[in-house]
């Protein structure tokens, strides 16, 4: 897949991320899409290195949206467990 389809699937994963775990976030939208794409990429290896599945066949597989899924809610689970106290 491309950049372009990574950070697509990585909008939408932050996207869905944040629908599974609401609340505020530090940084709001751009942070909450910048997490996606990471996250994605960060599932995406996981699934690679840990299950030794291609958990990034394609841009429709089931696994590749899986993967970016648990990825961006990782990434999101960290980021507000590292900025729990810097709300204001």
């Amino acid at each position: 897949m491309g950049i372009i389809a990574w950070i697509l699937i990585g909008l939408l994963a932050g996207i869905i991320a944040k629908l599974l775990l609401p609340g505020k976030d530090p940084g709001g939208i751009i942070v909450t899409m910048l997490i996606g794409i990471v996250g994605a990429l960060l599932g995406g290896w996981l699934g690679k290195v840990i299950f030794g599945v291609d958990s990034i066949d394609g841009f429709f597989d089931l696994s590749t949206w899986i993967a970016a899924i648990v990825g961006s809610l990782i990434l999101l689970i960290l980021y507000r467990l590292l900025t729990r106290g810097k709300r204001h």
